[in-house]
């Protein structure tokens, strides 16, 4: 059983029998003092109401409760369907900290480097670059910080544990936390041995290859669909979206029928039907959109389809456990306060004052992802807002405030 529903039910449980001492205390006040119940102390008359009132907000607690349940366990089912589609990769994905040591690595890696999973996590990703290459490889390693959220493209050459060495492409990208700093770096390895004499000569060191619009492919040639804000996105279990203008919100219903917020797809972002287990998916433009839509078949025939959305589909995961996090926390101050940091860093845009959120959310939709009541989230953000933490512009959409 869940702790927090064990913790609520021995407070529900003293609730009551507080309630039926009071009702005790009322009813022997009257037999004893000889009084009419509108006669008796004002004493009693308030600790009864407060009594009610106690007894209301256990209800409300209870409810709350099975609800954060729900939704955790819908979260929880969303981001093993990422992972399995993570580990099932076809190209090698390794996942360092800001010194390049490996905590996840997939299938596709091991096989790669000739080595099992388990190995791999807590091991410098330098150890298994070939010796030439790694002086500059920790240069670059160490410039990291200063690249922005910039994704780098760069050539190495690799090792295998049997001491085979072979060319490979590299696609970096870097994860911040509010306050800038690295949080975790992702490597998407592609081995291009068979490509070498198109590359040319490297040097023998890292190199940045020319810039290309990697997300080309995903829209040319195709046809765009548009929504207007609010309308629902239609979804192919045979495809998925591409988002090339826009953002979309997901979401899914509880029990109860309320609707769910379990991830928003912006620009560049992925989502589809097929990319998620649960049996109630639904998309929503939360703005003007664009849509290319991209099917699976594609994806399954073209090997360079697949290297580009891979790491799309890594960001959908990364989210899905964000939102997984937030839903765990216990306080709903914690969970509201995590929350709007995830959105300043997924959908933040810089001015002035801080970050502004490129949609505008609503506080119902910002309760159903903290599992909590829409009153409860206004009188939240009101005490945010009083505090000088947030604000809102000229259309109501929410500045968080750098302090």
């Amino acid at each position: 059983m869940d702790i927090n529903k064990i913790e609520i039910d021995v407070f529900v449980q003293r609730t009551e029998e507080m309630h039926k001492r009071l009702l005790t205390l009322y009813n022997s006040s009257t037999d004893t003092i000889n009084l009419t119940p509108d006669k008796l102390p004002q004493t009693f008359m308030e600790l009864g109401h407060a009594s009610e009132i106690v007894k209301i907000a256990t209800e409300e607690l209870y409810q709350q409760n099975e609800e954060l349940v729900q939704i955790r366990n819908l979260a929880e089912t969303e981001r093993q369907r990422y992972w399995e589609l993570f580990e099932s990769a076809p190209d090698a994905y390794l996942v360092t900290d800001n010194f390049g040591i490996i905590q996840e690595a997939n299938r596709a890696a091991a096989r790669m480097l000739n080595l099992s999973q388990c190995y791999l996590v807590g091991k410098p990703i330098a150890n298994y670059v070939a010796l030439e290459d790694r002086q500059s490889f920790r240069s670059f390693l160490r410039q990291l910080g200063e690249c922005g959220n910039k994704t780098m493209e760069l050539v190495l050459c690799f090792l295998k544990s049997n001491g085979d060495m072979f060319d490979t492409a590299i696609t970096v990208a870097v994860t911040r936390a509010p306050q800038g700093q690295i949080t975790e770096v992702r490597w998407l390895i592609r081995d291009i041995s068979e490509q070498q004499g198109m590359l040319g000569d490297r040097h023998h060191k890292p190199v940045e290859l020319p810039s290309v619009n990697q997300d080309r492919s995903l829209v040319e040639n195709r046809l765009l669909h548009k929504y207007c804000k609010g309308e629902t996105v239609p979804l192919n279990p045979g495809a998925i979206w591409y988002v090339s203008q826009g953002m979309v919100k997901l979401s899914t219903l509880c029990e109860t029928g309320e609707e769910v917020l379990i991830g928003l797809a912006a620009e560049g972002m992925v989502f589809g039907s097929s990319l998620t287990s649960l049996h109630i998916y639904q998309a929503t433009a939360l703005s003007d959109t664009e849509l290319s839509s991209i099917y699976l078949a594609e994806i399954a025939s073209f090997q360079n389809l697949s290297h580009t959305l891979l790491p799309k589909i890594n960001r959908r995961l990364r989210q899905t456990e964000a939102f997984l996090a937030i839903v765990g926390r216990r306080r709903v101050e914690d969970r509201l306060d995590a929350l709007l940091q995830l959105l300043k860093q997924e959908i933040g845009e810089k001015v002035p004052q801080g970050s502004r959120l490129s949609v505008r959310l609503t506080h119902e939709e910002l309760a159903s992802a903290c599992c909590t009541t829409r009153v409860t989230i206004t009188r939240l953000m009101g005490k945010l807002q009083k505090r000088g933490k947030i604000g809102f512009d000229s259309k109501n959409h929410i500045i968080i405030i750098d302090i």
